[in-house]
């Protein structure tokens, strides 16, 4: 069942976009309005469960075909299940983020990142530098994997296999490290062609205990 549109929730939202300006400089936002219904309807919902809209949706909406492939493929690496653990997942994000030098990615996903780890400092630790980080040698490996997708694709041997494989990961799990890495540089990339801005709320989310 869809979800409904009732005029007091386009009136919150558009509360929320006035709330959460500015947006990505370099292209426009549409309107609602004008958006596709399923575009409108996802919005919606995180917006409903959120209390604001991510920037990203507002910008990527500007192109539907492509909005829907981008958050399908995210949706398919970031909330699956299986031997990376969704806070594993979005120290991914973060590290290789800010590598790229990506304003949007290391804020917004540093935020999730506090919120799944239950952990207020880990997200800076990361963003500075994953190797000095409270994490495990797993996640240090791991997060050294997906480095080198990232950064340097070219240079990835056997050798590289051989490590990751000997903290545990499997075939799977290597996959996930390599995609979610390479799917973000994609995301990294448009964030900052676009000029994309994080939205306030992501700068305090997950620092205080509620």
């Amino acid at each position: 069942m869809g979800i409904v549109f009732r005029p007091t929730a386009f009136a919150r939202f558009s509360r929320n976009l006035a709330m959460t300006q500015p947006l990505a400089k370099r292209f426009p936002t549409p309107s609602i309005d004008s958006l596709p219904e399923d575009i409108r309807i996802r919005l919606n919902a995180v917006q409903e469960k959120s209390g604001f809209v991510p920037n990203v949706f507002l910008t990527l909406a500007y192109r539907p075909d492509e909005f829907r492939a981008f958050f399908a493929y995210h949706d398919a690496l970031m909330d699956k299940d299986g031997g990376l653990s969704k806070a594993e997942r979005e120290m991914i994000v973060v590290a290789t983020s800010a590598a790229n030098q990506c304003h949007y990615c290391v804020i917004a996903h540093g935020a999730i990142l506090r919120i799944r780890a239950k952990n207020p400092q880990i997200a800076d630790q990361i963003a500075v530098n994953y190797r000095k980080a409270d994490i495990t040698p797993r996640q240090r490996a791991m997060l050294d994997f997906a480095m080198k997708v990232s950064t340097e694709a070219n240079r990835i041997s056997e050798a590289d296999f051989t490590e990751i494989a000997g903290h545990g990961f499997s075939d799977d799990d290597i996959w996930d490290i390599a995609a979610i890495s390479a799917f973000f540089a994609l995301s990294n990339r448009m964030a900052n062609v676009t000029a994309m801005r994080p939205n306030d709320e992501f700068y305090l989310m997950g620092r205080l205990p509620k």
